[in-house]
């Protein structure tokens, strides 16, 4: 698995527009705000420059399946992983409303961990496949922690899903087997990923 990307590199079409019918500006640093359990985009060229141009950062609030030409006028959220893999790239700003100031990378971690089962195993898995060049989307319809694309969502079909393999945690051969098997159901390749050594080992369902 080794590519690289920049971070800065149907939908409710009476509301959105391609991004050849419009030019958008970005500041250097894009503001975001934590809202509860989620991180919130509200300017829509900010949120359209996130997602857009194939960076696939968040999802468009509304929006059942967006597609990354396209001018979105609603905000965007960000999941924790991906606001604290932009921030520590330094591309946001995420402003807290109950400390009336932004948050560092310790505050938003520790705020994550309130909220985000193994934040930290599952970042790491995160932090290492975006800057290999993948696009990491939530893999929670396979049954497993990501789903990873070459080019994106609506481009082409995730080749992999990903299962974290927590630090703490030991995984059985039963686990093994059934995320196989779910793997084998939607036609993807099932990769366990180790968190400690970022090393990812790939299983591949066969009948003898």
């Amino acid at each position: 698995m080794s590519k690289e990307i920049d971070p800065d590199q149907n939908s409710k079409k009476q509301n959105n527009e391609t991004l050849l019918e419009k030019t958008i500006e970005v500041p250097d640093v894009i503001k975001t705000k934590l809202i509860e359990t989620s991180i919130i985009v509200f300017d829509y060229d900010d949120g359209t420059f996130l997602y857009g141009s194939g960076r696939y950062f968040g999802k468009p609030i509304g929006i059942r399946k967006p597609k990354t030409n396209t001018y979105f006028n609603c905000p965007l959220e960000l999941s924790f992983i991906e606001a604290y893999y932009l921030l520590s790239k330094g591309k946001i700003e995420v402003f807290n409303p109950e400390f009336q100031r932004n948050l560092n990378l310790d505050e938003l971690a520790e705020h994550a961990k309130k909220y985000y089962e193994n934040f930290v195993d599952k970042y790491d898995i995160y932090e290492d496949l975006r800057d290999k060049g993948w696009i990491v989307r939530p893999g929670l319809k396979f049954g497993a922690d990501f789903a990873v694309y070459e080019k994106g969502p609506g481009l082409d079909h995730s080749p992999y899903i990903i299962q974290i393999m927590a630090k703490t945690v030991k995984l059985s051969a039963i686990d093994i087997v059934r995320a196989g098997r779910l793997a084998n159901s939607v036609k993807k390749d099932f990769i366990i990923a180790n968190a400690l050594t970022r090393t990812y080992y790939r299983f591949n369902w066969f009948k003898p």
